[in-house]
């Protein structure tokens, strides 16, 4: 199954529902909405720095995921990074296969 890093960002408002709630909901919230597009949650943290939230979510393909970031951004309470990840298996099989690119100028 794919892995996605989602970075998310809370707006005022997110914020404001983080205080009522607490964290562990917040978590059980986002287990549940991967759960229902049939995916699982694998990490949840909150975080410092660019990011108020850093998950490592399975999904079953890419629409799946675009709809969870969508249903997060849609509620306005916070936006999403979405980045898809690689194995490092999948890296090696990446750096065997060979593209006609050129860099400019060759």
């Amino acid at each position: 199954m794919p892995k996605y890093l989602v970075q998310v960002n809370y707006t005022s408002e997110g914020v404001r529902g983080l205080h009522k709630d607490g964290g562990v909901k917040r978590r059980e919230v986002a287990i549940n909405a991967a759960k229902s597009l049939g995916g699982t949650v694998e990490a949840f943290f909150f975080s410092f720095g660019k990011s108020d939230v850093v998950t490592v979510c399975d999904m079953p393909d890419n629409v799946s995921m675009a709809a969870l970031a969508l249903a997060v951004s849609e509620s306005g309470a916070a936006e999403t990074i979405t980045t898809p990840l690689i194995t490092v298996e999948e890296m090696d099989h990446a750096v065997s296969k060979h593209s006609a690119y050129r860099k400019p100028g060759d």
